[in-house]
């Protein structure tokens, strides 16, 4: 799949759910084209939208399937697409190779079939990022929050296991969220 057609697919299942400008910044920042990690699922160039489209698909269907309630009919539109929001600048391709210019220029050849960290991201986290981040866009519902603050389920550090359960108590889809991401990754292998 090409960065236009997941535009265009991004296009037809968030019509609607999604500002221009939110649009324009995801294209700017790289959210078709960059990978959901390094080695494991989608880690290849628009694997972050594959794998943020599939969450959002099972989300969607658990909550149809399930007669999920959400703080707002959008919730699970926007908490699936933007869960991982935090990998827009995460990754890089490695420098194999450095060519240096008589005029003091240097250009770096990368390794176009792999990734590595962005040792350079200013702000860290996972959940937390992607909350700060989305929230320039949108004024998020506490259960959004939640949601995708703890999307990684029993997967967050060990001490943040009974802040997790306290907020599964709180919002049940925030453990729903966990499963749809778990789907996505580990039966869609995406």
């Amino acid at each position: 799949m090409t960065q236009a057609d997941r535009i265009s697919a991004f296009d037809k299942f968030m019509k609607g759910k999604v500002s221009d400008e939110c649009r324009c910044e995801l294209i700017c920042k790289g959210f078709f084209t960059a990978p959901a990690s390094t080695k494991y699922h989608g880690n290849y160039e628009g694997g972050l939208f594959d794998h943020s489209f599939s969450v959002v698909k099972f989300l969607v269907e658990l909550t149809e399937k399930n007669n999920l309630k959400w703080q707002r009919p959008e919730s699970p539109y926007i908490v699936g697409m933007f869960h991982d929001l935090c990998k827009i600048d995460q990754y890089r391709h490695p420098v194999i190779a450095e060519s240096a210019h008589f005029d003091g220029s240097i250009d770096y050849i990368t390794d176009k079939n792999s990734w590595e960290y962005n040792p350079d991201v200013i702000l860290k986290g996972h959940g937390e990022k992607s909350v700060m981040l989305l929230s320039q866009f949108y004024t998020l519902t506490e259960e959004e929050i939640l949601c995708i603050r703890y999307h990684m389920g029993a997967f967050t550090d060990k001490e943040e296991w009974r802040d997790y359960t306290r907020a599964v108590n709180q919002y049940p889809n925030v453990l729903w969220t966990h499963h749809a991401d778990m789907l996505a990754s580990h039966v869609a292998g995406v």
